[in-house]
């Protein structure tokens, strides 16, 4: 018995592709492709049969070849700052084989929501403080599965035209988008996975669909170097680096990335970014981890190293895991490097630790999560509580 394959999350060649497979003469294709890509992306339809304006017959080809389901979601997590966790179980490869599983993260603030999404099943980098580090490569995601992350949080948010919203969040009247910026901050390093990436920014951001501009939509990499031009050239997200350290030697430890490529070539591709200005400027992300790269001498060097780039500095508290051997700097030690940084004329926002509880903050993600033992359960709200 032949599977049916999910229509969502695919590109609109895919879509024509799938319509030729119904037996839809070429004539007629592209308008039935702008027809099934609003209801799959603009109105987030689960069934065919609520395509009214899709005949009838095509409805039922459509039905018999495919199906518009979503990855599972196996878990959900709600944290008591109302941030919101999916474990999101994807179909095994091959028979017999076990499925992969990702993570999404939902941040609700007071002007913005943000998703925070996965590009790879695991990741490769082994970033000493990251959690999601120490899980394993697997596999780069699909395109299709990427645009699904999206699919599923507006679906259990009920942002779709039409669904009610989920607990605790605004009204549709009250808040007409809830998802209003994508982060690729979750597992794996995106640009790794760049030609996935660019078809689901693609898909993302097409104004007929989901409609989530370039503008917000963030693209976080550890320091792939090569493909930083391309990302800005062939996609045109906002660009993040996890840069968390001014020193090669440092840096060399905290993201062995950095032996292949160091700082002093990953800022000058960081220079050249394809549109980068005062108003698109580039995020650098830091880490703050107590008595690592948290001094007033660290803070000096950031704010000379990053001289002539247009950005930000994201300083992060660190978040802890289980079994980790850092520790988050003191905050009056926080404040300091970023009055620091302040006063040299960059915006170094202090992020507000979201999700610590529920193990879905900053380098926190790991599909594993649901298996922790009690104890490591116990010792991570203890965590939470202390910050």
């Amino acid at each position: 018995m032949s599977v049916k394959h999910s229509l969502a999350g695919i590109d609109r060649l895919e879509l024509s592709e799938a319509l030729a497979e119904t037996g839809v003469p070429e004539r007629e294709r592209r308008m039935r492709v702008s027809q099934l890509w609003h209801w799959i992306y603009f109105r987030g339809a689960r069934d065919f049969e609520a395509m009214t304006n899709v005949s009838k017959e095509l409805r039922a080809k459509l039905a018999g070849h495919f199906t518009l389901e979503r990855p599972e979601v196996v878990a959900e997590q709600v944290s008591s700052d109302g941030t919101r966790k999916w474990l999101i179980r994807l179909p095994a490869d091959t028979p017999g084989e076990k499925p992969h599983d990702i993570e999404a993260v939902y941040i609700p603030e007071s002007d913005r929501g943000t998703l925070c999404i996965s590009s790879q099943v695991g990741c490769t980098l082994n970033c000493s403080f990251c959690h999601t580090g120490t899980q394993r490569l697997v596999r780069n995601l699909y395109a299709s599965e990427i645009v699904a992350q999206v699919m599923i949080a507006r679906d259990r948010l009920g942002e779709w035209p039409g669904m009610t919203r989920a607990e605790g969040t605004a009204s549709e009247a009250d808040a007409p988008r809830l998802i209003t910026n994508i982060v690729f901050m979750g597992m794996g390093e995106p640009l790794y996975n760049f030609d996935g990436v660019k078809s689901a920014i693609a898909t993302i951001s097409d104004d007929q669909g989901i409609s989530i501009g370039k503008r917000r939509i963030t693209v976080s990499t550890s320091g792939v170097v090569p493909m930083i031009e391309p990302l800005g050239n062939d996609v045109g997200a906002m660009l993040a680096v996890s840069l968390h350290a001014t020193r090669d030697d440092l840096r060399d430890e905290l993201v062995p990335l950095n032996k292949k490529h160091p700082i002093k070539e990953l800022l000058d591709a960081c220079r050249a970014y394809p549109g980068a200005s005062n108003s698109r400027r580039i995020t650098f992300e830091y880490v703050m981890l107590k008595d690592v790269n948290d001094t007033p001498k660290d803070a000096k060097e950031l704010v000379r190293l990053l001289k002539g780039i247009p950005a930000k500095i994201n300083l992060i508290p660190f978040n802890p895991w289980p079994g980790t051997k850092y520790e988050c700097s003191d905050w009056e030690t926080i404040e300091k490097f970023s009055e620091i940084v302040f006063n040299a004329g960059y915006a170094s926002p202090v992020r507000t630790p979201r999700g610590r509880d529920i193990l879905a903050a900053c380098g926190q993600l790991k599909s594993e999560t649901q298996k922790l033992s009690a104890r490591e359960r116990m010792a991570l709200r203890a965590m939470a509580m202390t910050d």
